[in-house]
């Protein structure tokens, strides 16, 4: 994980974020419209 703070047990495992990742992708990661990565945003909502 790349994020800069602590994980939560309730944050996806590389594993899983690497099967989830594809179906969410709809703009690059270094996108300039994006202030969160795609993973924190998906962390936030689980």
């Amino acid at each position: 994980m790349t994020s800069s703070r602590q994980a939560y047990p309730s944050d996806v495992s590389d594993d899983e974020w690497a099967l989830v990742a594809p179906y969410l992708t709809l703009l690059r990661e270094d996108a300039g419209q994006r202030e969160y990565s795609l993973r924190e945003a998906f962390n936030g909502l689980r």
